[in-house]
C-alpha cells in the first residue's frame, strides 16, 4: 500500500472508531450524567478513557496480528462462539442504528424545521449513497474525518460561550465527590462497547494494514480514535457544566440541545443540529458498516453481497425508528448494555492472544495483557452492579 493511502485508511480507521462512538446516545450520556455528577463527571470521563485504551489496544493489535477478523478467531478458539459474538455484536449495533437514525432525523429537524421522519428517510439515503460509492472505503474514511473534525469545532465554540468553571472541573477529574459506576460503564460501552471496539480494526484490515510489521500503526490508530473520542466528551461536558452551573434548566426531552441553545443562543441551537447530524449519521455508517463485517466470513454469499446486507441494515433501521420513534432512555440503556458486551468480547480476544496456532511467534505485551484482564473484570464487576441497580429500581 502507498504510504499516503496508507497514513489515510490509518487516520480513516480513528475516526470511523470515534465518530461510531460520537452519535446521539453520546451526546445524550454526555449531558445527563454532567446534570447528575456535575464537575465529578470529569474523572468518569478519565477512568473511561483509560479503559477503553487498554481494551482498545489490545483487540486492534490481535486483530491485525492474526489477520483475522473477531468472529472466526472467535470461531478457531471455541467453535460457535464467533456466532454468538456476531450476534452479540449485530444486535447492539441494530439497537444503536436507531437511535443513530433517529438522531439524524433530529438533526435535520433542528437545521430546516422539516419532520424528523422525513430527515430520517434523507439521512438514510445518504448512508445508502456512501456505501454504493465506487470507493466506499476511500469515501467512508473521508466522511468521518471531515465530520468528525467539524462537530468538535462547533462543540467547542459552544463550550467556550458557556463559560465552564475550569478549576472546579479539573479538580474533581481528580478527586470527585462522588463516583458512580452505571456512568463508567455507559461510557466505555458507548465508547469501545458492542461494534465500536471493533470498528476500526475491522477497517485496518480491509485496508490491507495488518501483520506484525504494521503494529506501530495499528497502535496510533487505535490511541487517535480514543483521544478524538476523549476530545469531543470533554469539550461537550465542559459546555454542559457551564450552562448548568449557572443555573440553566435543561429539557429532559432533549438534554444536549438545551445545553447549545442556553450556551450559545439560536446560534447554538443551529450548531446543535449540525453536530447531531454529523454525530448521528457517521454512526449509522459505523455501525452498518462493523456490525456487517462480522458476518461476511462467514458464507461466500454474504461476502458476495455484503453491500446489500449493509443496505438492508439502513433501511431497516430506519423502518424501525420510523415505527417506534427513539427515547432518549433507549439510548442510555444501550450504551449501557454495549458496556456489558465488552468484557466478553474483549477476554475471548486476550484468550486468542495466548493461543500459538493462532498469533504464531507474536509475543502479546504483558502490560497489554494485564491492563485488558483488568479491564475485563472491572467492567463485569461494574456490570454487575448495573444489573442489579436495573432489577432493584
Amino acid at each position: 500500500m502507498k504510504k499516503n493511502a496508507s497514513s489515510s485508511a490509518i487516520t480513516g480507521a480513528a475516526f470511523l472508531m470515534a465518530t461510531s462512538a460520537i452519535g446521539p446516545g453520546f451526546l445524550t450520556q454526555t449531558t445527563v450524567f454532567t446534570q447528575q455528577l456535575l464537575s465529578s463527571f470529569g474523572f468518569v470521563i478519565i477512568i473511561s478513557v483509560l479503559l477503553d485504551i487498554g481494551a482498545q489496544m489490545n483487540i486492534w493489535r490481535i486483530l491485525a496480528v492474526t489477520e483475522k477478523r473477531a468472529q472466526d478467531l472467535a470461531n478457531e478458539l471455541f467453535p460457535g462462539l464467533g456466532y454468538v459474538l456476531a450476534a452479540l455484536i449485530v444486535l447492539g449495533g441494530l439497537a444503536f442504528n436507531i437511535g443513530n437514525i433517529g438522531g439524524c432525523g433530529l438533526g435535520l429537524n433542528v437545521l430546516t424545521g422539516m419532520d424528523t421522519s422525513y430527515g430520517a428517510i434523507i439521512s438514510c439515503g445518504i448512508a445508502l449513497f456512501i456505501f454504493w460509492m465506487k470507493e466506499a472505503g476511500k469515501m467512508m474514511d473521508q466522511f468521518a474525518k471531515i465530520l468528525g473534525i467539524l462537530m468538535i469545532l462547533l462543540t467547542l465554540f459552544v463550550a467556550v460561550s458557556s463559560h465552564p468553571p475550569m478549576v472546579d472541573a479539573l479538580q474533581h477529574s481528580f478527586f470527585p465527590s462522588t463516583i458512580n459506576s452505571t456512568a463508567i460503564v455507559t461510557l466505555v460501552g458507548g465508547t469501545v462497547g458492542g461494534y465500536i471496539c471493533f470498528a476500526g480494526g475491522h477497517r485496518l484490515l480491509d485496508a490491507g494494514i495488518k501483520g506484525t510489521a504494521a503494529l506501530p500503526e495499528v497502535n496510533k490508530s487505535a490511541v487517535t480514535g480514543i483521544l478524538v473520542t476523549a476530545l469531543m466528551r470533554c469539550i461537550l461536558f465542559l459546555a454542559a457544566l457551564g450552562v448548568i452551573m449557572k443555573g440553566g434548566i435543561l429539557d429532559k426531552a432533549n438534554p444536549p440541545a438545551s445545553v447549545f441553545k442556553l450556551a450559545a443562543g439560536d446560534i447554538g441551537y443551529r450548531f446543535f443540529g449540525v453536530v447531531m447530524w454529523c454525530a448521528a449519521i457517521t454512526s449509522v455508517v459505523g455501525a452498518a458498516y462493523t456490525s456487517v463485517s462480522f458476518l461476511r466470513t462467514f458464507h461466500p454469499w454474504i461476502e458476495k453481497n455484503y453491500r446489500w446486507l449493509i443496505s438492508f441494515f439502513i433501511v431497516f433501521s430506519t423502518g424501525v425508528f420510523l415505527f417506534v420513534g427513539n427515547p432518549i432512555k433507549i439510548l442510555l440503556t444501550v450504551g449501557a448494555l454495549n458496556g456489558l458486551i465488552l468484557p466478553i468480547a474483549l477476554a475471548v480476544m486476550l484468550l486468542v492472544a495466548k493461543k500459538v496456532a493462532l498469533v504464531g511467534a507474536y509475543k502479546h505485551p504483558k502490560v497489554l495483557l494485564v491492563a485488558g484482564w483488568m479491564v475485563v473484570i472491572i467492567m463485569s464487576w461494574m456490570g454487575f452492579n448495573t444489573i442489579q441497580h436495573w432489577f432493584i429500581n
